[in-house]
């Protein structure tokens, strides 16, 4: 991971178009830029998540000025309320929720696999019943599609299967099998759209052979990204670490890759150190929501008493507002209370933390720096919070 590889910066394509273009690698890492009519996704790139069409705790300026480029909508929910023929009458998901940006919609299949109630996976799809009502779906490949076409998506995932880790090879197998012959239908029904991109998603549990199979099969499907799926579902990060070793070398270097569901900030460092791109989690705002936040010190709890006479901010050092403009005290009381502005505050510090730590990562790749990056920040959580002045 030493070597470094500088990349001249390619020529902006026509709006038109959807590509990737790779400015410099440090070793395995890389930065570039995805291009597409809706704006440019700097990688690599933290995607917050906006569920139900809504980053939760945070209003759409708030989290384009953080630096995100891009957010990520969840099919399955949206299909269920408030349905995506109603968003698409509204006019598509960028106006429904005010984000003219980039958005990235998942699949729904794995909402449908943890959530749903009474699901019946077979051939064809996924039948089963919303977990809010009751009612009865059908989730195929092309329902999928079709949903995240109503909804304007900007990048499409693939519907595949996705099975908690640790389990049987057989099992990992089947899903594998199952989730490439799933992207190859996608793949028809989502036809040619230039400003627009169709992700595959590799499978394959923790089993290497599975992985490769998964990547080499997928990648001859020239899609516009690969995603690597599956993990961080509890297996510990060092499968995690080699199941994308695995998988790199076999993933076009040319396209991007993302690392679906991950994750803390470490397990997104070590990602970009092998080569990941792209990321989404919903830990920074659901940590956020629960009096838990990441910072350049590590990760704190303001629910904890020693918080509680602090006049002290997060981070003075932060261009978060809410981690340089409130005292600990304030934020303490706020969580405790369970105040809606604590929830609102923790979260807008997380997901500053987390695009802070991209920017920083971007830079560090750019000018050949990562390992002193990498080393610098690990030293800083490690170190921990500045005590408080006797």
């Amino acid at each position: 991971m030493s070597d470094k590889h500088p990349i001249l910066p390619a020529a902006a394509p026509a709006a038109t178009e959807f590509g990737f273009h790779l400015q410099a690698r440090d070793g395995a890492a890389r930065t570039g830029e995805i291009r597409m009519p809706r704006g440019i996704i700097r990688t690599p790139a933290f995607m917050p998540v906006g569920t139900a069409a809504t980053v939760k705790g945070m209003y759409p300026d708030q989290v384009r000025a953080l630096g995100a480029d891009v957010v990520l909508g969840n099919t399955y929910h949206l299909m269920l309320r408030p349905g995506a023929e109603r968003i698409a009458g509204l006019g598509g998901l960028h106006r429904f929720m005010n984000w003219p940006h980039p958005i990235l919609t998942d699949s729904g299949g794995f909402q449908v696999m943890s959530l749903a109630n009474l699901r019946k996976l077979t051939e064809e799809g996924v039948a089963f019943r919303s977990h809010i009502d009751g009612s009865k779906h059908m989730l195929s490949p092309e329902r999928s599609v079709e949903i995240q076409n109503l909804l304007g998506s900007d990048i499409v995932m693939q519907l595949d299967e996705c099975v908690s880790l640790p389990c049987e090879d057989a099992v990992a197998e089947k899903a594998m099998r199952l989730s490439l012959r799933w992207a190859q239908r996608c793949k028809d029904a989502f036809g040619h759209h230039p400003g627009r991109a169709l992700f595959g998603i590799v499978q394959g549990g923790a089993v290497p052979h599975l992985r490769v199979e998964s990547a080499r099969e997928l990648a001859a499907m020239d899609l516009k990204g690969y995603a690597v799926g599956g993990l961080a579902v509890g297996e510990p990060q060092e499968i995690m670490l080699a199941m994308i070793e695995t998988v790199e070398p076999h993933l076009p270097v040319e396209k991007p890759r993302y690392l679906m569901g991950v994750g803390t900030p470490d397990d997104i460092v070590e990602a970009v150190r092998r080569g990941i791109d792209m990321f989404d989690c919903v830990m920074p705002t659901r940590a956020g929501r629960h009096g838990q936040i990441f910072t350049r010190f590590g990760r704190m709890n303001l629910k904890n008493a020693k918080h509680a006479d602090d006049p002290r901010p997060v981070d003075e050092g932060s261009s978060c507002p809410a981690a340089n403009g409130w005292s600990r005290a304030y934020l303490h009381h706020l969580v405790k209370a369970e105040e809606m502005l604590g929830k609102m505050l923790l979260t807008w510090i997380n997901l500053a933390y987390y695009q802070e730590l991209m920017a920083g990562l971007r830079a560090a790749i750019s000018e050949g720096r990562l390992e002193d990056f990498v080393a610098q920040t690990k030293e800083g959580w490690a170190r921990g919070d500045i005590p408080a002045a006797p």
